[in-house]
């Protein structure tokens, strides 16, 4: 009640405040996933493909394992992502019903992959005991370009929405002469594009090696840990440094697309030059900062290679038409604690070269693969910060400089939107207490049948129960019989060119 009466107070829509929040949540959850359904087809890909080429039952088990995590994961996101997508007309009609003629093609072809993606995913769970090996792995390839489609469908929404293009306005205000590839192809796309996407495999690759970190830590060192860490923790340790040149190229195209918003970012109150830079520092409404480091010049070196460079200031604008001092603080925090995150990443990237290059192998250093299983965790972290940095530095516009988002919102009742809230926070909490629950069977499960293969002569087939499909006779007869392959071993596991 509290909240609504100083919205209203301030002139604003009263269903503005809950409708923002329920964005806000569905967003930061949703996004928690979107990195594994982004990366995680390829990564298990290099690992099919490993185990194929070298005829490692070892690499093939775990492509098999991270392809049923992957299906899961994708079903919980299908729950996420649905939500979303009825929230953008339900919660902003505003926005949809004037500029969706402008940038919907991007929402388009983001369901489009996503039904790409989910015949992909089906193909490649059911083609593991029933295709030839190459055939099966050819069969799958095309399932990271989905997932990478997706991705540019999505980025094309937001670029647009944060460089607004493509478009001339009528004598009320409406969308015309719409030019398409214009409106897909903003200033700002293709460095959030890269950006973005880099930033999935990072977080990913660091999630999943993550852990096989802990697994090592807790004396599980036999080569399925050794090698469930290795390849994924090698795809983001090399691309750590690229991200972080992505980052900084982003950083200044929002420097030059949006300078309010860099303003925001960097908390800087005037125009000027020789501008510092405050790391963690905290703005306050009468333009002074407290709190945090503060290095000279150097906001102005960042954004353009000089310390005469001049830098926008939020008072460029009026108070009506930038982000509020509390607004600019958080999303300066999100902005430090990501490149703060990003340069420690470099660092542990440098280590593991390093341990690598003395030893041509698992590196056994404990305070390195501490370091390594909570690198996962703080790529989320920069996930939902960049998030924020991106969505919150460019309040109060929904279109930057075209549309508020008090113009943009529902006319739907404030308390039947708070409802709707608490109805997506418990759906929610399901939705992610069933997908931890459902990993942490699988993995009791996969670590059942490894200490059962350890402890006996022969193998059974990994995970042969599991219902990916109709089965041949034959396979329901032998599917609790010994298969004579080694540890871990199975048909078309233990060895390479059979059927699986």
């Amino acid at each position: 009640m509290l909240s609504t009466a100083v919205h209203l107070a301030a002139g604003t829509p009263a269903q503005l405040l809950p409708s923002r929040e329920l964005m806000a949540f569905t967003l930061a959850s949703h996004i928690l996933l979107v990195p594994f359904g982004v990366a995680l087809p390829l990564i298990t890909l290099i690992m099919h493909y490993r185990g194929l080429r070298r005829g490692d039952p070892v690499a093939m088990q775990l492509a098999r394992r991270w392809s049923a995590v992957m299906a899961v994961q994708f079903a919980i996101g299908v729950v996420t992502g649905t939500v979303l997508s009825f929230e953008f007309g339900l919660l902003w009609p505003g926005m949809m019903g004037r500029w969706g003629d402008v940038f919907g093609l991007g929402f388009g072809v983001e369901a489009w992959a996503f039904f790409l993606e989910a015949i992909m995913i089906a193909i490649y769970l059911y083609g593991w005991r029933r295709l030839k090996p190459w055939t099966h792995f050819w069969l799958a390839v095309p399932l990271p370009l989905a997932a990478l489609m997706g991705a540019f469908g999505i980025i094309a929404a937001n670029s647009w929405m944060n460089t607004p293009q493509g478009f001339s306005l009528d004598s009320q205000g409406n969308p015309t002469d719409v030019d398409v590839r214009k409106a897909v192809f903003t200033p700002i796309f293709g460095t959030e594009y890269w950006h973005f996407v880099v930033a999935m495999f990072l977080t990913a690759g660091y999630v999943v090696a993550g852990v096989y970190a802990v697994g090592w830590l807790r004396g599980r060192r036999d080569r399925y840990h050794k090698l469930g860490f290795m390849v994924p923790f090698t795809v983001a340790a090399i691309l750590t440094p690229i991200q972080f040149f992505l980052g900084d190229s982003a950083a200044r195209s929002v420097f030059h697309k949006q300078p309010v918003k860099f303003a925001a970012l960097e908390i800087v109150w005037k125009t000027d030059t020789h501008v510092p830079e405050y790391v963690f520092g905290r703005l306050h409404s009468d333009g002074t900062i407290s709190g945090g480091i503060k290095i000279p010049q150097l906001d102005s070196i960042l954004a353009g290679f000089r310390p005469d460079t001049k830098v926008t200031g939020l008072t460029s604008v009026p108070a009506q038409n930038r982000p509020t001092a509390a607004e600019a603080t958080l999303v300066h925090f999100c902005f430090d604690l990501m490149a703060t995150i990003g340069s420690v990443l470099i660092l542990l990237a440098l280590w593991y070269a390093w341990l690598w290059w003395r030893r041509r192998d698992m590196p056994d250093n404990r305070w390195f693969l501490r370091c390594a299983s909570v690198a996962g965790v703080a790529c989320l972290v920069t996930v939902e910060c960049g998030w924020i940095a991106t969505e919150v530095g460019r309040q109060p516009w929904i279109v930057y400089n075209q549309m508020r988002v008090a113009e943009a919102v529902t006319h739907t009742r404030a308390a039947g939107i708070w409802t709707m809230l608490g109805v997506v926070i418990v759906v929610y909490v399901a939705a992610f207490g069933s997908f931890l629950a459902v990993l942490l069977k699988m993995r009791t499960r996969w670590r059942v049948a490894d200490e059962a293969d350890v402890s006996s002569a022969t193998a059974l087939e990994p995970e042969a129960d599991t219902p990916y499909g109709p089965r041949r006779k034959a396979d329901a007869a032998t599917a609790g019989a010994p298969s004579g392959g080694g540890p871990g071993s199975g048909p078309g596991e233990g060895r390479t060119g059979g059927d699986h």
